[in-house]
């Protein structure tokens, strides 16, 4: 977010100040190392700019506003519910929970009371998923057809209009005594009509040919200035009889449109609506018919020209004649083109836009639509904050501060943030402290408070605020990136080191990877440098750095003259050490090498795919999968990615049938494998484990390297240690380690462990701790072979290395529990919880609410635990339990 949200007022100071181009012009093989004032330069570059102001919703108390969501979920309509999905969307986008926001997507859709939400969150969805889009061409060869988000017959979902006899009409003569045929006269031609079918087109024209009118008494009735053709009129005569519109032309049905708006002929209306609507093929057909369909309020045809745009997002976006349509419209327009569904629309089309651009006039207008769709305060403070931001960004301050005030005012606490920007920029920054502290001091106070209120002090003030937002909210980057940027700039290069990787330890986060990378330049160690820049390639190929400025692949290009060229031998063995450490970024950047030669990339590509999941960048993982199936070296190997791509996306049955695919044509390594894993993560029972046992033997007998073949003796062991095999079990655990797979460790551990030899345990572990890099899983692993107060070491050791592991918090909480600090164990709880909507940790306080006694802090928890997980049977139960208990 950093590139997209950066702080203006900072912005401008760092461009001015910083001078990449003295480095990067070095003559290239020339220079073993940058000259000093070249390093002096770098120095330069050491500066970390101000925290985003994030476009999102990021209420105070989010477990508050989860359990109230539950609250109306359960009591609420139909028609309201995907409107409090939507909002629990955007809770969860504010705390960065992607798995749940696309869950309160996927339930916005999937409750939907009507086909304008469910057009909105079905494009929605498919927009955020847009990385698996070749999941259902995968799904297809499988023989399953994946339909969930195509696109939606909208004149089937709507109601056909259904014809009224006419009513309030003055009949004053005999219509038996009329004349049967009437004829219509459109220039030199004439068209005999059935006059009383043409009469029940609709009220008007029942009048006129039936009642007090002098047509009435007429058997020719000009109609020339009408705008109506003589062939238009045959097909309104033939449809007056028939009720059918047979082969129409686009341009006749257009016309006949109107002339039914004109003389109120719904059916007529109707008709030529979803005649039209079925023949839009393309987003130029949309293009051509929307504004026709909005003038004329035909919302069928409105409706399947706004689906075309919606399902070319963001690509559609990029149109301006899309855009000048979508981001012009009235009130009025709107219910006819999305019924009650306008907020939800200009919610995804802002996300959208800003995506693209936040700065761009597109986003302005989506967001000023998106406020006027507003109807509820919380829909008005989030629309207002979003339109803040943009305003923020375009430097609009004076409109910012207005909107970020309505925000405020409305409830949303976090937009304080802006209007203490505001308030610096216009000199006002101990105003701007006071705020903070006003904040701070009337609120349980979060992170981000002391981290804004930081920027408004100096010294060790600021160092102690961030201190305070990192004990708040350890996930925060900029408290860290701040701390490593001032001691480098002290000379202290090993404690800034030390800081940066405190968060890159937990958080592969763009901007922490790119500072340490300056801090290596400035240290003229180019090799880690390197390292640095190939691992930001890897997760984003067209990162710019230095705030845009150059591109990541130039500076990787200017370095690789500074660094010693490894063969495709040296590459393997660096490989190895790396994975061996566990250094997923070391080995990131190594793969990211190798791929540049001739060796086989599909193997390479999926070797990546797997760092990317550990690492938990499932996107980048994707795109990886995908990446080695496009580059598979042949059938069966393709198959096996195939394989892959369908289990990581949730289709495990379909992935089965692509191993047995690619065995079926050859006995691999990786078909074996990815057999092997599918089957044993559905589910081990004694069937089952043994089917296992022999695919993962089969796999070892084929030919593979020491990688993978650790991996795969290392689930053996697994699955012998399942069987109580222990003796097989300790076997290929050991067999592991001889191929320096480390993390088998943890499962000789685990053996130990069950033949009741906790110290062995407990030394295995501690040979993981030293050997791994990131170890954070080792320590709370090791902390189950120890007593009470290694445990307790062992588990804070966990909480600072990765605060979001989670069962550090639980098991210190039990412990202060068990010895009646119930206070206390809530206080731990609570301290995770504010930064992480966690199942598990909710659940465990809400138990402690319910035993001491607080029904309403454990209904709460209930809820909002609910909204995290809505069908987990435990946590069902405790509500229940609890509910039942409600004063």
């Amino acid at each position: 977010m950093r590139t997209f949200f950066p702080s203006e007022s900072c912005k401008e100071t760092h461009l001015k100040s910083i001078n990449p181009q003295s480095w990067l012009q070095v003559e290239r093989g020339k220079l073993a190392k940058f000259s000093s004032e070249s390093a002096s330069s770098i120095d330069s570059l050491i500066k970390v700019p101000e925290p985003p102001i994030l476009p999102f919703f990021k209420p105070v108390d989010y477990v508050e506003v989860l359990a109230k969501i539950h609250e109306e979920l359960e009591s609420c309509s139909p028609q309201e519910r995907s409107n409090l999905y939507l909002l629990q969307f955007q809770v969860f986008k504010g705390l960065g929970e992607v798995k749940l926001m696309r869950r309160s997507l996927r339930s916005a859709w999937s409750k939907a009371s009507t086909v304008y939400e469910k057009l909105v969150f079905g494009a929605w969805l498919k927009y955020e998923k847009q990385v698996e889009e070749l999941i259902s061409d995968l799904l297809s060869t499988c023989g399953k057809c994946a339909k969930e988000f195509e696109a939606i017959d909208i004149a089937s979902e709507m109601p056909a209009y259904k014809k009224l006899s006419p009513q309030g009409v003055v009949v004053t003569t005999n219509e038996d005594s009329l004349p049967r045929t009437v004829s219509f006269t459109i220039g030199d031609e004439k068209i005999a009509c059935d006059r009383q079918k043409i009469a029940g087109l609709s009220a008007p024209f029942h009048t006129m040919l039936n009642g007090c009118f002098t047509e009435s008494l007429c058997e020719e009735i000009d109609l020339s200035e009408n705008n109506i053709s003589p062939l238009a009129m045959r097909v309104i005569n033939e449809f007056s009889s028939t009720g059918l519109l047979n082969e129409v032309s686009p341009d006749l049905l257009l016309e006949m449109l109107v002339f039914a708006n004109k003389f109120c002929c719904e059916s007529l209306k109707d008709a030529c609506d979803r005649k039209l609507a079925s023949l839009i093929s393309c987003r130029q057909d949309a293009l051509e018919l929307l504004e026709c369909a909005l003038e004329e309020n035909s919302p069928v045809l409105a409706a399947s020209c706004l689906q075309v745009f919606l399902r070319e997002l963001p690509d559609s976006l990029k149109d301006s004649q899309v855009v000048e349509l979508l981001s012009n419209t009235t009130r009025q327009q709107r219910s006819i083109m999305i019924g009650p569904a306008s907020f939800s629309l200009y919610c995804l089309l802002s996300e959208v836009s800003m995506n693209l651009d936040p700065r761009s006039d597109e986003s302005v207008r989506f967001l000023r639509t998106l406020v006027d769709s507003a109807e509820t305060s919380q829909q008005k403070m989030v629309a207002c904050h979003r339109l803040g931001c943009a305003k923020f960004l375009r430097k609009e301050l004076d409109e910012a501060e207005k909107l970020f005030e309505a925000a405020f005012n409305l409830g949303h606490t976090y937009s304080v943030i802006g209007l203490a920007r505001l308030g610096q920029i216009k000199g006002h920054k101990r105003w701007a402290y006071e705020k903070l502290s006003s904040i701070i001091s009337s609120s349980a106070p979060l992170g981000w408070m002391y981290q804004e209120r930081s920027l408004y002090c100096e010294g060790e003030k600021r160092w102690d605020e961030l201190e305070k937002a990192t004990e708040l909210d350890p996930t925060l980057t900029y408290p860290y990136m701040y701390r490593a940027a001032s001691l480098m700039r002290k000379k202290n290069a090993q404690a800034a080191l030390s800081e940066i990787n405190r968060i890159l330890g937990f958080k592969l986060a763009l901007e922490c990877l790119e500072l340490r990378f300056c801090f290596y330049l400035s240290l003229e160690d180019y090799q880690l440098a390197i390292c640095d820049i190939q691992a930001i390639l890897t997760l984003c190929p067209d990162y710019r750095a230095f705030e845009g400025r150059v591109a990541a692949l130039q500076l990787r290009t200017l370095l690789r003259e500074h660094v010693e060229n490894w063969t495709e031998a040296d590459c393997w063995l660096q490989l190895y050490d790396r994975w061996s450490s566990v250094d997923d970024i070391g080995s990131l950047s190594v793969i990211f090498q190798m791929l540049e030669s001739d060796a086989t990339k599909g193997v390479l590509y999926f070797r990546q795919s797997l760092l990317l999941l550990r690492l938990n960048c499932p996107d980048a993982a994707m795109r990886s999968l995908q990446l080695a199936r496009q580059h598979a070296s042949n059938e069966h190997e393709r198959l096996v990615y195939e394989g892959w791509i369908l289990y990581d996306t949730g289709h495990c049955e379909e992935g089965l049938q692509k191993a047995e695919e690619s065995i079926s044509i050859k006995r691999s390594f990786e078909a074996f494998f990815l057999k092997a894993y599918a089957l044993a993560d559905s589910g081990l029972d004694a069937s089952c484990s043994s089917t296992v046992i022999s695919l993962l033997e089969d796999a070892l007998r084929c030919p593979s390297d020491r990688l993978r073949k650790g991996q795969a003796l290392n689930n053996l062991g697994s699955v012998y240690v399942d069987c109580s095999k222990l003796d097989a079990a300790a076997d290929c655990y050991i067999n592991a380690l001889k191929i320096r797979h480390t993390r088998a460790h943890q499962g000789l551990a685990r053996v130990h462990f069950l033949r009741n030899d906790k110290v062995a345990a407990y030394d295995e572990m501690t040979k993981l701790i030293e050997k791994a890099k990131n170890n954070a899983s080792a320590y709370e692993k090791r902390s189950e072979y120890c007593d009470r107060d290694r445990t307790k070491a062992d588990l804070e050791m966990v909480t600072r290395l990765d605060p979001h592991r989670v069962y550090p918090y639980r098991y210190r909480a039990a412990v202060l529990m068990d010895n009646h600090k119930e206070k206390e164990a809530i206080e731990e709880l609570s301290r995770a919880i504010a930064f992480k909507a966690d199942l598990h940790l909710l659940h465990l306080r809400a138990a402690f609410h319910e035993h001491i006694g607080d029904v309403m802090g454990a209904l709460r928890d209930c809820r909002a635990a609910l909204s995290v997980d809505p069908n987990h049977q435990e946590m069902l139960e405790l509500h229940s339990r609890v509910n039942s208990q409600e004063p």
